[in-house]
C-alpha cells in the first residue's frame, strides 16, 4: 500500500469532522462521559481494527481518547488509515 501525499491528505481530510494531519498521521481525539464509556468505545474500535488487521496507536486518560491512524510498513498515510478512520466515526458519531 502507498502512502498518500500531504495534498492528498489533506484533500480527504475535509470529509472527516474533527481529524486532522499530525505527527504524520491522522489525529482525533474524542471525549466520552466517564471512563466506561471511552473504554467501551476502545472495545467497539478494538474488534473492527483487528478485522482490517490494522490497529491505531491510541491512548486513553479517564474519558478521553486521543487515535493516530498510519501505516507503518508504507511510512505514512494510507487509504486504509481513512478506511479505519470512516469505521471509528460511525461507531462513535
Amino acid at each position: 500500500m502507498k502512502a498518500l501525499t500531504d495534498k492528498q491528505i489533506e484533500d480527504k481530510l475535509k470529509e472527516y469532522e474533527g481529524w486532522d494531519f499530525h505527527e504524520g498521521a491522522l489525529h482525533t481525539i474524542f471525549e466520552f462521559e466517564d471512563f466506561k464509556e471511552a473504554f467501551s468505545a476502545m472495545t467497539r474500535i478494538a474488534f473492527e481494527a483487528e478485522k482490517l488487521n490494522h490497529h491505531p496507536e491510541w491512548s486513553n486518560v479517564y474519558n478521553s481518547l486521543e487515535i493516530y491512524l498510519s501505516t507503518h510498513d508504507a511510512d505514512g498515510v494510507t487509504e486504509k488509515d481513512f478506511e479505519l478512520a470512516k469505521i471509528i466515526d460511525d461507531l462513535i458519531g
